[in-house]
Protein backbone atom coordinates (compact mmCIF):
# COMPACT_ATOMS: atom_id res chain seq x y z
CA UNK A 1 0.00 0.00 0.00
CA UNK A 2 1.41 3.41 -0.93
CA UNK A 3 2.77 5.47 1.93
CA UNK A 4 0.90 8.54 0.58
CA UNK A 5 -2.46 6.76 0.90
CA UNK A 6 -1.63 5.60 4.44
CA UNK A 7 -0.54 9.06 5.57
CA UNK A 8 -3.63 10.67 4.00
CA UNK A 9 -5.92 8.15 5.74
CA UNK A 10 -4.17 8.70 9.09
CA UNK A 11 -4.39 12.47 8.76
CA UNK A 12 -8.10 12.43 7.90
CA UNK A 13 -9.27 10.10 10.67
CA UNK A 14 -7.06 11.93 13.19
CA UNK A 15 -8.78 15.15 12.11
CA UNK A 16 -12.23 13.56 12.56
CA UNK A 17 -11.23 12.31 16.03
CA UNK A 18 -10.10 15.80 17.07
CA UNK A 19 -13.41 17.28 15.85
CA UNK A 20 -15.36 14.59 17.71
CA UNK A 21 -13.42 14.87 20.98
CA UNK A 22 -13.51 18.66 20.85
CA UNK A 23 -17.26 18.64 20.11
CA UNK A 24 -16.68 21.18 17.35
CA UNK A 25 -19.78 21.81 15.23
CA UNK A 26 -17.87 22.78 12.12
CA UNK A 27 -14.25 22.27 10.97
CA UNK A 28 -12.40 22.71 7.70
CA UNK A 29 -10.10 20.00 6.32
CA UNK A 30 -7.41 20.81 3.75
CA UNK A 31 -9.00 24.23 3.09
CA UNK A 32 -11.70 22.88 0.78
CA UNK A 33 -13.72 20.32 2.79
CA UNK A 34 -16.19 21.43 5.43
CA UNK A 35 -16.90 18.83 8.13
CA UNK A 36 -20.00 19.38 10.26
CA UNK A 37 -20.63 17.38 13.42
CA UNK A 38 -24.37 17.10 14.16
CA UNK A 39 -27.28 14.87 15.08
CA UNK A 40 -29.06 13.26 12.12
CA UNK A 41 -32.30 14.86 13.29
CA UNK A 42 -30.78 18.31 12.62
CA UNK A 43 -30.12 17.37 8.98
CA UNK A 44 -33.81 16.93 8.14
CA UNK A 45 -33.49 15.49 4.63
CA UNK A 46 -30.79 13.00 5.62
CA UNK A 47 -32.96 12.04 8.60
CA UNK A 48 -35.80 11.27 6.19
CA UNK A 49 -33.53 8.74 4.46
CA UNK A 50 -31.71 6.97 7.29
CA UNK A 51 -33.85 7.80 10.35
CA UNK A 52 -32.59 7.67 13.91
CA UNK A 53 -30.90 10.51 15.76
CA UNK A 54 -27.31 9.38 16.11
CA UNK A 55 -24.46 11.90 15.80
CA UNK A 56 -22.77 11.93 12.37
CA UNK A 57 -20.10 13.75 10.39
CA UNK A 58 -21.36 15.49 7.24
CA UNK A 59 -18.72 16.45 4.66
CA UNK A 60 -19.29 18.97 1.89
CA UNK A 61 -17.38 21.52 -0.16
CA UNK A 62 -16.38 24.71 1.64
CA UNK A 63 -18.61 27.63 0.68
CA UNK A 64 -16.94 29.78 -1.99
CA UNK A 65 -15.87 33.13 -0.61
CA UNK A 66 -17.37 36.20 -2.22
CA UNK A 67 -15.07 39.21 -2.26
CA UNK A 68 -15.86 42.85 -2.90
CA UNK A 69 -14.55 44.16 -6.24
CA UNK A 70 -13.10 47.25 -4.68
CA UNK A 71 -12.82 48.71 -1.22
CA UNK A 72 -13.84 52.04 -2.71
CA UNK A 73 -17.23 50.84 -3.94
CA UNK A 74 -18.91 51.87 -0.72
CA UNK A 75 -18.13 53.85 2.34
CA UNK A 76 -19.93 51.37 4.60
CA UNK A 77 -17.92 48.12 4.64
CA UNK A 78 -20.38 46.52 7.06
CA UNK A 79 -23.10 46.68 4.39
CA UNK A 80 -20.79 44.88 1.94
CA UNK A 81 -19.96 42.19 4.50
CA UNK A 82 -23.65 41.65 5.23
CA UNK A 83 -24.48 41.32 1.52
CA UNK A 84 -21.61 38.87 0.94
CA UNK A 85 -22.68 36.77 3.91
CA UNK A 86 -26.23 36.64 2.53
CA UNK A 87 -24.94 35.56 -0.89
CA UNK A 88 -22.91 32.76 0.73
CA UNK A 89 -25.93 31.61 2.73
CA UNK A 90 -28.15 31.62 -0.36
CA UNK A 91 -25.80 29.22 -2.14
CA UNK A 92 -26.81 26.45 0.26
CA UNK A 93 -24.73 23.31 0.94
CA UNK A 94 -22.18 22.49 -1.76
CA UNK A 95 -21.44 18.87 -2.81
CA UNK A 96 -18.06 17.25 -3.38
CA UNK A 97 -17.28 15.17 -6.44
CA UNK A 98 -18.26 11.50 -6.22
CA UNK A 99 -14.58 10.58 -6.65
CA UNK A 100 -13.56 12.75 -3.68
CA UNK A 101 -16.39 11.32 -1.57
CA UNK A 102 -15.24 7.76 -2.30
CA UNK A 103 -11.71 8.72 -1.27
CA UNK A 104 -12.93 10.05 2.09
CA UNK A 105 -14.96 6.88 2.70
CA UNK A 106 -11.99 4.68 1.78
CA UNK A 107 -9.78 6.50 4.34
CA UNK A 108 -12.46 6.04 7.00
CA UNK A 109 -12.84 2.33 6.12
CA UNK A 110 -9.09 1.69 6.08
CA UNK A 111 -8.69 3.23 9.53
CA UNK A 112 -11.24 0.81 11.01
CA UNK A 113 -9.93 -2.28 9.23
CA UNK A 114 -7.82 -4.33 11.70
CA UNK A 115 -6.12 -6.01 8.74
CA UNK A 116 -4.34 -2.75 7.87
CA UNK A 117 -1.95 -2.22 10.80
CA UNK A 118 -0.08 0.69 9.15
CA UNK A 119 -3.22 2.84 9.42
CA UNK A 120 -3.69 4.15 12.95
CA UNK A 121 -6.94 3.05 14.62
CA UNK A 122 -8.68 6.24 15.84
CA UNK A 123 -11.02 4.56 18.30
CA UNK A 124 -14.77 4.86 17.86
CA UNK A 125 -15.76 7.39 15.21
CA UNK A 126 -19.28 8.51 14.40
CA UNK A 127 -20.71 7.60 10.95
CA UNK A 128 -19.50 9.68 8.01
CA UNK A 129 -21.81 11.08 5.31
CA UNK A 130 -20.61 13.00 2.24
CA UNK A 131 -22.68 15.17 -0.09
CA UNK A 132 -22.04 14.20 -3.73
CA UNK A 133 -22.57 16.04 -7.03
CA UNK A 134 -24.24 13.20 -9.05
CA UNK A 135 -21.30 13.17 -11.46
CA UNK A 136 -21.30 9.35 -11.82
CA UNK A 137 -23.69 7.29 -14.01
CA UNK A 138 -25.78 6.35 -10.95
CA UNK A 139 -26.33 10.03 -10.04
CA UNK A 140 -25.02 9.52 -6.49
CA UNK A 141 -26.17 12.29 -4.14
CA UNK A 142 -24.90 10.90 -0.80
CA UNK A 143 -22.30 8.36 0.26
CA UNK A 144 -22.22 7.17 3.85
CA UNK A 145 -20.27 4.76 6.02
CA UNK A 146 -20.65 3.49 9.58
CA UNK A 147 -18.72 0.97 11.64
CA UNK A 148 -20.17 -2.45 12.51
CA UNK A 149 -19.10 -4.16 15.72
CA UNK A 150 -19.07 -7.74 16.95
CA UNK A 151 -18.87 -7.39 20.69
CA UNK A 152 -16.19 -4.76 21.32
CA UNK A 153 -14.32 -5.47 18.10
CA UNK A 154 -14.78 -3.88 14.68
CA UNK A 155 -16.11 -6.51 12.29
CA UNK A 156 -16.83 -4.39 9.23
CA UNK A 157 -18.50 -1.30 7.84
CA UNK A 158 -21.82 -0.54 6.22
CA UNK A 159 -21.71 1.52 3.04
CA UNK A 160 -24.72 3.63 2.01
CA UNK A 161 -25.42 4.98 -1.46
CA UNK A 162 -28.22 7.48 -2.17
CA UNK A 163 -29.03 8.09 -5.84
CA UNK A 164 -31.43 10.62 -7.41
CA UNK A 165 -31.40 10.36 -11.18
CA UNK A 166 -34.31 12.39 -12.45
CA UNK A 167 -36.74 15.13 -11.56
CA UNK A 168 -40.33 14.70 -10.35
CA UNK A 169 -42.93 12.82 -12.32
CA UNK A 170 -46.51 11.62 -11.85
CA UNK A 171 -46.02 8.83 -14.38
CA UNK A 172 -46.12 5.67 -12.27
CA UNK A 173 -44.72 3.54 -15.11
CA UNK A 174 -41.38 5.29 -14.60
CA UNK A 175 -41.11 4.05 -11.00
CA UNK A 176 -39.09 0.94 -10.23
CA UNK A 177 -41.38 -2.02 -9.60
CA UNK A 178 -41.21 -4.27 -6.56
CA UNK A 179 -39.78 -7.12 -8.68
CA UNK A 180 -37.09 -4.83 -10.09
CA UNK A 181 -36.14 -3.70 -6.57
CA UNK A 182 -35.93 -7.33 -5.40
CA UNK A 183 -33.75 -8.22 -8.40
CA UNK A 184 -31.46 -5.27 -7.70
CA UNK A 185 -31.09 -6.48 -4.11
CA UNK A 186 -30.40 -10.07 -5.20
CA UNK A 187 -27.75 -8.96 -7.70
CA UNK A 188 -25.98 -6.92 -5.03
CA UNK A 189 -26.23 -9.25 -2.02
CA UNK A 190 -27.03 -12.76 -3.38
CA UNK A 191 -29.51 -13.32 -0.56
CA UNK A 192 -31.45 -16.57 -0.37
CA UNK A 193 -34.47 -14.93 1.27
CA UNK A 194 -35.65 -11.34 1.35
CA UNK A 195 -38.42 -9.45 3.12
CA UNK A 196 -40.18 -6.20 2.32
CA UNK A 197 -41.36 -3.23 4.33
CA UNK A 198 -43.53 -0.28 3.35
CA UNK A 199 -43.71 3.32 4.56
CA UNK A 200 -46.24 6.05 3.84
CA UNK A 201 -46.92 9.53 5.17
CA UNK A 202 -50.15 11.48 4.71
CA UNK A 203 -50.94 15.09 5.48
CA UNK A 204 -54.24 14.70 7.32
CA UNK A 205 -55.25 18.33 6.81
CA UNK A 206 -55.21 17.83 3.03
CA UNK A 207 -58.41 15.81 3.23
CA UNK A 208 -60.37 18.87 4.29
CA UNK A 209 -62.09 20.30 1.24
CA UNK A 210 -64.02 23.16 2.80
CA UNK A 211 -61.94 26.33 2.71
CA UNK A 212 -63.43 27.51 6.01
CA UNK A 213 -62.07 24.41 7.77
CA UNK A 214 -58.53 24.49 6.43
CA UNK A 215 -55.82 25.02 9.02
CA UNK A 216 -52.79 27.29 8.76
CA UNK A 217 -49.58 25.74 7.46
CA UNK A 218 -47.90 26.27 10.83
CA UNK A 219 -50.04 23.44 12.19
CA UNK A 220 -49.81 19.93 10.83
CA UNK A 221 -51.00 16.41 11.52
CA UNK A 222 -48.95 13.82 9.66
CA UNK A 223 -49.98 10.17 9.70
CA UNK A 224 -46.95 7.85 9.40
CA UNK A 225 -47.68 4.20 8.63
CA UNK A 226 -45.37 1.19 8.31
CA UNK A 227 -46.20 -2.37 7.28
CA UNK A 228 -44.60 -5.60 6.10
CA UNK A 229 -45.07 -7.58 2.89
CA UNK A 230 -45.40 -4.85 0.28
CA UNK A 231 -47.21 -6.01 -2.85
CA UNK A 232 -46.85 -3.07 -5.23
CA UNK A 233 -45.56 0.48 -5.54
CA UNK A 234 -47.77 3.16 -3.93
CA UNK A 235 -50.09 0.61 -2.38
CA UNK A 236 -52.43 1.92 0.31
CA UNK A 237 -51.29 0.90 3.81
CA UNK A 238 -53.29 -2.09 5.09
CA UNK A 239 -55.26 -1.95 8.34
CA UNK A 240 -52.59 -4.18 9.91
CA UNK A 241 -50.06 -1.31 9.65
CA UNK A 242 -48.49 0.46 12.59
CA UNK A 243 -49.72 4.05 12.60
CA UNK A 244 -48.41 7.13 14.37
CA UNK A 245 -49.83 10.65 14.31
CA UNK A 246 -47.20 13.37 14.36
CA UNK A 247 -48.99 16.45 15.64
CA UNK A 248 -47.69 20.01 15.60
CA UNK A 249 -50.11 22.79 16.46
CA UNK A 250 -49.42 26.52 16.45
CA UNK A 251 -51.80 28.65 18.50
CA UNK A 252 -53.65 31.61 17.02
CA UNK A 253 -55.37 30.06 14.00
CA UNK A 254 -58.56 32.07 13.52
CA UNK A 255 -60.39 28.87 12.51
CA UNK A 256 -59.34 26.97 15.60
CA UNK A 257 -62.10 26.09 18.08
CA UNK A 258 -59.88 27.75 20.71
CA UNK A 259 -59.35 31.07 18.95
CA UNK A 260 -61.23 33.08 21.60
CA UNK A 261 -59.10 31.49 24.29
CA UNK A 262 -56.04 32.47 22.27
CA UNK A 263 -57.22 36.10 22.34
CA UNK A 264 -57.62 35.87 26.10
CA UNK A 265 -54.15 34.33 26.48
CA UNK A 266 -52.72 37.06 24.26
CA UNK A 267 -53.80 39.72 26.75
CA UNK A 268 -52.54 37.67 29.70
CA UNK A 269 -49.14 37.16 28.07
CA UNK A 270 -48.85 40.83 27.07
CA UNK A 271 -49.62 41.86 30.64
CA UNK A 272 -47.11 39.36 32.07
CA UNK A 273 -44.42 40.42 29.58
CA UNK A 274 -44.97 44.08 30.47
CA UNK A 275 -44.54 43.33 34.18
CA UNK A 276 -41.38 41.35 33.41
CA UNK A 277 -39.69 43.83 31.08
CA UNK A 278 -41.27 47.15 32.03
CA UNK A 279 -42.58 47.68 28.49
CA UNK A 280 -46.15 46.70 27.66
CA UNK A 281 -47.64 46.47 24.17
CA UNK A 282 -51.35 46.84 24.82
CA UNK A 283 -53.71 44.98 22.51
CA UNK A 284 -56.40 46.74 20.53
CA UNK A 285 -59.48 46.86 22.81
CA UNK A 286 -62.40 44.63 21.85
CA UNK A 287 -65.01 46.73 23.66
CA UNK A 288 -66.00 50.22 22.54
CA UNK A 289 -66.68 51.36 26.11
CA UNK A 290 -63.79 52.28 28.38
CA UNK A 291 -62.56 49.87 31.06
CA UNK A 292 -63.65 52.28 33.80
CA UNK A 293 -67.19 52.56 32.41
CA UNK A 294 -67.50 48.79 32.07
CA UNK A 295 -66.31 48.31 35.65
CA UNK A 296 -68.78 50.89 36.97
CA UNK A 297 -71.53 49.16 34.99
CA UNK A 298 -70.65 45.81 36.56
CA UNK A 299 -70.73 47.33 40.06
CA UNK A 300 -74.09 48.96 39.36
CA UNK A 301 -75.52 45.63 38.14
CA UNK A 302 -74.48 43.98 41.39
CA UNK A 303 -75.88 46.84 43.46
CA UNK A 304 -79.20 46.64 41.61
CA UNK A 305 -79.18 42.89 42.02
CA UNK A 306 -78.68 43.29 45.77
CA UNK A 307 -81.61 45.70 45.94
CA UNK A 308 -83.82 43.40 43.89
CA UNK A 309 -84.19 45.61 40.81
CA UNK A 310 -86.19 43.57 38.23
CA UNK A 311 -84.38 42.19 35.17
CA UNK A 312 -80.83 42.36 36.48
CA UNK A 313 -80.53 38.84 37.82
CA UNK A 314 -81.17 37.36 34.41
CA UNK A 315 -78.78 39.83 32.78
CA UNK A 316 -75.79 38.90 34.95
CA UNK A 317 -76.48 35.18 34.66
CA UNK A 318 -76.81 35.35 30.87
CA UNK A 319 -73.59 37.35 30.54
CA UNK A 320 -71.67 34.85 32.64
CA UNK A 321 -72.83 31.99 30.44
CA UNK A 322 -72.03 33.90 27.23
CA UNK A 323 -68.48 34.71 28.36
CA UNK A 324 -67.94 31.10 29.42
CA UNK A 325 -69.06 29.57 26.13
CA UNK A 326 -67.14 32.11 24.04
CA UNK A 327 -63.90 30.86 25.53
CA UNK A 328 -64.11 27.38 24.06
CA UNK A 329 -66.78 27.47 21.38
CA UNK A 330 -68.48 24.12 20.89
CA UNK A 331 -65.66 21.87 22.04
CA UNK A 332 -65.87 22.57 25.77
CA UNK A 333 -68.42 22.03 28.53
CA UNK A 334 -70.13 25.36 29.15
CA UNK A 335 -69.23 27.24 32.30
CA UNK A 336 -72.18 28.98 33.85
CA UNK A 337 -70.41 29.69 37.12
CA UNK A 338 -68.23 32.74 36.45
CA UNK A 339 -67.81 34.54 39.75
CA UNK A 340 -67.42 38.30 40.17
CA UNK A 341 -63.64 38.41 39.69
CA UNK A 342 -63.91 36.33 36.52
CA UNK A 343 -66.55 38.66 35.10
CA UNK A 344 -64.35 41.63 36.05
CA UNK A 345 -61.39 40.01 34.25
CA UNK A 346 -63.50 39.49 31.13
CA UNK A 347 -64.51 43.15 31.02
CA UNK A 348 -61.03 44.50 31.76
CA UNK A 349 -59.07 42.29 29.38
CA UNK A 350 -61.38 43.42 26.56
CA UNK A 351 -60.97 47.13 27.27
CA UNK A 352 -57.80 47.98 29.23
CA UNK A 353 -55.21 50.03 27.32
CA UNK A 354 -52.97 51.37 30.12
CA UNK A 355 -51.78 50.77 33.67
CA UNK A 356 -53.90 53.78 34.67
CA UNK A 357 -57.01 51.95 33.42
CA UNK A 358 -56.16 48.97 35.62
CA UNK A 359 -55.55 51.16 38.69
CA UNK A 360 -58.78 53.14 38.26
CA UNK A 361 -60.89 50.01 37.75
CA UNK A 362 -59.52 48.24 40.81
CA UNK A 363 -59.91 51.38 42.95
CA UNK A 364 -63.61 51.43 42.04
CA UNK A 365 -64.00 47.75 42.94
CA UNK A 366 -62.05 47.90 46.21
CA UNK A 367 -63.96 51.01 47.32
CA UNK A 368 -67.33 49.34 46.63
CA UNK A 369 -66.24 46.25 48.57
CA UNK A 370 -64.93 48.23 51.55
CA UNK A 371 -68.12 50.33 51.77
CA UNK A 372 -70.22 47.19 51.61
CA UNK A 373 -72.03 48.32 48.46
CA UNK A 374 -71.48 44.88 46.92
CA UNK A 375 -71.01 41.44 48.42
CA UNK A 376 -70.27 39.43 45.29
CA UNK A 377 -70.05 35.66 45.12
CA UNK A 378 -66.50 34.27 44.85
CA UNK A 379 -65.22 30.75 44.26
CA UNK A 380 -63.87 29.41 47.55
CA UNK A 381 -60.68 28.16 45.92
CA UNK A 382 -59.85 31.51 44.28
CA UNK A 383 -56.31 32.55 45.13
CA UNK A 384 -56.11 36.12 43.79
CA UNK A 385 -55.52 39.11 46.07
CA UNK A 386 -58.86 40.66 45.09
CA UNK A 387 -60.73 37.41 45.82
CA UNK A 388 -59.19 37.29 49.28
CA UNK A 389 -60.24 40.91 49.94
CA UNK A 390 -63.80 40.10 48.92
CA UNK A 391 -63.88 37.00 51.13
CA UNK A 392 -62.56 39.13 54.01
CA UNK A 393 -65.36 41.64 53.42
CA UNK A 394 -67.88 38.95 54.37
CA UNK A 395 -66.41 39.21 57.90
CA UNK A 396 -65.97 43.00 57.62
CA UNK A 397 -62.20 42.65 58.08
CA UNK A 398 -60.37 43.86 54.97
CA UNK A 399 -56.59 44.18 54.60
CA UNK A 400 -55.20 47.40 53.20
CA UNK A 401 -53.80 46.97 49.71
CA UNK A 402 -51.96 49.99 48.29
CA UNK A 403 -53.11 50.35 44.66
CA UNK A 404 -49.86 51.96 43.54
CA UNK A 405 -46.97 51.05 41.27
CA UNK A 406 -47.29 47.62 39.65
CA UNK A 407 -49.57 46.18 42.34
CA UNK A 408 -52.81 46.72 40.34
CA UNK A 409 -51.31 45.06 37.24
CA UNK A 410 -50.17 42.09 39.32
CA UNK A 411 -53.67 41.85 40.80
CA UNK A 412 -55.21 41.80 37.31
CA UNK A 413 -52.73 39.13 36.21
CA UNK A 414 -53.81 37.03 39.19
CA UNK A 415 -57.46 37.38 38.12
CA UNK A 416 -56.65 36.17 34.62
CA UNK A 417 -54.62 33.21 35.84
CA UNK A 418 -57.40 32.20 38.23
CA UNK A 419 -60.08 32.40 35.56
CA UNK A 420 -58.14 30.63 32.79
CA UNK A 421 -57.03 27.84 35.11
CA UNK A 422 -60.66 27.15 36.01
CA UNK A 423 -61.58 27.13 32.29
CA UNK A 424 -58.92 24.52 31.59
CA UNK A 425 -59.91 22.42 34.60
CA UNK A 426 -63.51 22.62 33.43
CA UNK A 427 -62.59 21.06 30.10
CA UNK A 428 -59.85 18.58 31.02
CA UNK A 429 -61.46 17.21 34.17
CA UNK A 430 -65.02 17.65 32.89
CA UNK A 431 -64.19 15.59 29.81
CA UNK A 432 -62.45 13.03 32.05
CA UNK A 433 -59.15 13.46 30.20
CA UNK A 434 -57.17 13.84 33.43
CA UNK A 435 -57.54 14.49 37.15
CA UNK A 436 -56.77 17.43 39.42
CA UNK A 437 -53.89 15.42 40.83
CA UNK A 438 -52.24 15.14 37.39
CA UNK A 439 -52.77 18.89 36.89
CA UNK A 440 -51.20 19.91 40.22
CA UNK A 441 -47.95 21.08 38.60
CA UNK A 442 -49.84 23.37 36.22
CA UNK A 443 -52.27 24.70 38.85
CA UNK A 444 -49.70 25.52 41.55
CA UNK A 445 -50.16 29.06 42.94
CA UNK A 446 -47.25 29.04 45.39
CA UNK A 447 -44.71 29.66 42.60
CA UNK A 448 -44.09 33.22 41.37
CA UNK A 449 -46.56 34.80 38.94
CA UNK A 450 -44.27 34.62 35.90
CA UNK A 451 -43.80 30.88 36.42
CA UNK A 452 -47.57 30.48 36.79
CA UNK A 453 -48.00 32.21 33.42
CA UNK A 454 -45.50 29.82 31.79
CA UNK A 455 -47.37 26.78 33.10
CA UNK A 456 -50.79 28.07 32.08
CA UNK A 457 -49.41 28.82 28.61
CA UNK A 458 -48.30 25.19 28.33
CA UNK A 459 -51.81 24.06 29.26
CA UNK A 460 -53.24 26.35 26.60
CA UNK A 461 -51.00 24.73 23.97
CA UNK A 462 -52.15 21.32 25.16
CA UNK A 463 -55.79 22.40 24.80
CA UNK A 464 -55.09 23.61 21.25
CA UNK A 465 -53.64 20.20 20.40
CA UNK A 466 -56.60 18.39 21.95
CA UNK A 467 -58.95 20.72 20.08
CA UNK A 468 -57.39 19.56 16.82
CA UNK A 469 -57.55 15.89 17.81
CA UNK A 470 -61.13 15.95 19.08
CA UNK A 471 -62.88 18.30 16.66
CA UNK A 472 -60.96 17.53 13.46
CA UNK A 473 -59.78 13.94 13.85
CA UNK A 474 -62.69 12.83 16.08
CA UNK A 475 -60.39 10.54 18.06
CA UNK A 476 -62.03 8.28 20.66
CA UNK A 477 -61.84 9.10 24.36
CA UNK A 478 -59.33 6.37 25.26
CA UNK A 479 -56.80 7.71 22.74
CA UNK A 480 -57.36 11.30 23.87
CA UNK A 481 -56.94 10.26 27.51
CA UNK A 482 -53.57 8.58 26.94
CA UNK A 483 -52.43 11.41 24.68
CA UNK A 484 -53.35 14.00 27.32
CA UNK A 485 -51.25 12.20 29.97
CA UNK A 486 -48.31 12.03 27.55
CA UNK A 487 -48.47 15.77 26.77
CA UNK A 488 -48.87 16.72 30.43
CA UNK A 489 -45.82 14.63 31.30
CA UNK A 490 -43.77 16.18 28.48
CA UNK A 491 -44.46 19.77 29.49
CA UNK A 492 -43.59 19.14 33.13
CA UNK A 493 -39.91 18.99 32.17
CA UNK A 494 -39.77 20.77 28.80
CA UNK A 495 -39.95 24.39 27.70
CA UNK A 496 -42.91 25.79 25.79
CA UNK A 497 -42.42 24.87 22.13
CA UNK A 498 -45.00 25.17 19.36
CA UNK A 499 -42.61 23.45 16.97
CA UNK A 500 -42.45 20.30 19.06
CA UNK A 501 -44.04 17.30 17.36
CA UNK A 502 -46.23 15.26 19.70
CA UNK A 503 -46.69 11.63 18.73
CA UNK A 504 -49.71 9.42 19.22
CA UNK A 505 -49.85 5.70 18.41
CA UNK A 506 -53.19 4.86 16.84
CA UNK A 507 -55.06 2.07 15.08
CA UNK A 508 -55.12 2.66 11.29
CA UNK A 509 -58.86 1.92 11.23
CA UNK A 510 -59.49 5.14 13.18
CA UNK A 511 -57.96 7.29 10.43
CA UNK A 512 -58.34 5.12 7.34
CA UNK A 513 -61.26 7.24 6.08
CA UNK A 514 -58.78 10.13 5.88
CA UNK A 515 -55.81 8.52 4.15
CA UNK A 516 -57.62 6.06 1.87
CA UNK A 517 -58.90 8.93 -0.30
CA UNK A 518 -55.58 10.82 -0.30
CA UNK A 519 -52.25 10.37 -2.01
CA UNK A 520 -49.24 10.05 0.30
CA UNK A 521 -46.77 12.92 0.12
CA UNK A 522 -44.07 10.37 0.97
CA UNK A 523 -44.02 6.66 0.20
CA UNK A 524 -41.26 4.07 0.37
CA UNK A 525 -40.54 0.37 0.13
CA UNK A 526 -37.51 -1.55 1.34
CA UNK A 527 -36.21 -4.94 0.34
CA UNK A 528 -33.93 -6.27 3.07
CA UNK A 529 -32.10 -9.38 4.18
CA UNK A 530 -29.91 -10.36 7.10
CA UNK A 531 -30.49 -9.51 10.75
CA UNK A 532 -29.23 -7.01 13.29
CA UNK A 533 -25.91 -5.40 12.38
CA UNK A 534 -25.70 -7.65 9.30
CA UNK A 535 -28.95 -6.38 7.78
CA UNK A 536 -28.61 -4.88 4.29
CA UNK A 537 -31.28 -3.23 2.21
CA UNK A 538 -32.27 -1.73 -1.12
CA UNK A 539 -34.99 0.90 -1.02
CA UNK A 540 -37.08 3.20 -3.21
CA UNK A 541 -38.49 6.41 -1.76
CA UNK A 542 -41.07 8.60 -3.50
CA UNK A 543 -41.60 12.11 -2.14
CA UNK A 544 -43.32 15.31 -3.21
CA UNK A 545 -40.13 17.22 -2.31
CA UNK A 546 -36.55 16.22 -3.08
CA UNK A 547 -34.74 14.35 -0.31
CA UNK A 548 -31.50 16.14 -1.12
CA UNK A 549 -30.94 19.89 -1.04
CA UNK A 550 -27.45 20.27 -2.50
CA UNK A 551 -28.24 19.39 -6.12
CA UNK A 552 -30.73 20.66 -8.70
CA UNK A 553 -33.30 18.70 -10.67
CA UNK A 554 -34.67 19.11 -14.18
CA UNK A 555 -38.35 20.03 -13.97
CA UNK A 556 -39.49 18.76 -17.34
CA UNK A 557 -43.06 18.09 -16.22
CA UNK A 558 -45.58 20.14 -14.29
CA UNK A 559 -45.58 19.32 -10.57
CA UNK A 560 -49.30 18.60 -10.61
CA UNK A 561 -51.21 16.77 -13.28
CA UNK A 562 -54.99 16.57 -13.16
CA UNK A 563 -56.91 13.37 -13.74
CA UNK A 564 -60.25 13.86 -15.53
CA UNK A 565 -60.13 17.46 -14.34
CA UNK A 566 -61.12 16.37 -10.84
CA UNK A 567 -58.16 15.59 -8.59
CA UNK A 568 -54.48 16.42 -8.88
CA UNK A 569 -51.93 13.68 -9.09
CA UNK A 570 -48.74 14.20 -7.09
CA UNK A 571 -45.46 14.29 -8.96
CA UNK A 572 -42.83 12.35 -7.02
CA UNK A 573 -39.08 12.66 -6.74
CA UNK A 574 -37.47 9.20 -6.82
CA UNK A 575 -34.64 8.33 -4.46
CA UNK A 576 -32.85 4.96 -4.46
CA UNK A 577 -30.95 3.93 -1.31
CA UNK A 578 -28.73 0.89 -0.93
CA UNK A 579 -26.97 -0.38 2.17
CA UNK A 580 -24.15 -2.91 1.79
CA UNK A 581 -21.97 -4.70 4.33
CA UNK A 582 -18.20 -5.06 4.01
CA UNK A 583 -16.85 -7.62 6.45
CA UNK A 584 -13.28 -7.45 7.80
CA UNK A 585 -13.32 -11.05 9.01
Amino acid sequence: MGSKIVSDANAFVKFLKLCQDGSKDNCTYMDDISVTFLLVEKEELLHNIIGGNQPVFVCEKVQPKCEAESAETTADSSVVEEMLYKVEQDLGPQPLSVMKARQLLSWYTMAHNPNMPRVEVPGTLHPLWVRCDKSDPCATAWLGVETVYSGNKTSGVKLYTVCCKAGPTANETSFATLDELKQEHQNRHHSSTVATKGYAQFNMFCSLKEESMMFESQSSVIASLTWNNVEKVLECPPLSSKATLNIKVAVGDIRSPLYQTHREMEFLLALAEGLRTGETEWLEPIETQSAVDLTRSLIEELENLAHGVPGHAAKVSEKAKTDATAAFSSMVIERGDLDFTEQLWEKMRRSVTSYQDITECLKIVVKAVKLGKIKPWIHKDSSSTLSKLILQSYQKQIDTVPLTGLTPANMLLELGLDKIRKDFINYLVGKELTTLNYLSYYLATEVELQEQVIRVRKLHHLLEILGTCSTFLSLPHDRLFLFTQSCLQYYKTSNYDEDHIFQLQIKPALISYFYEKEQPFSWGMEVYSGQGSKEVKTALYLSDKPLVDHISFDLDVPLDESVNGECEKISYYRTMVSCSLISFT
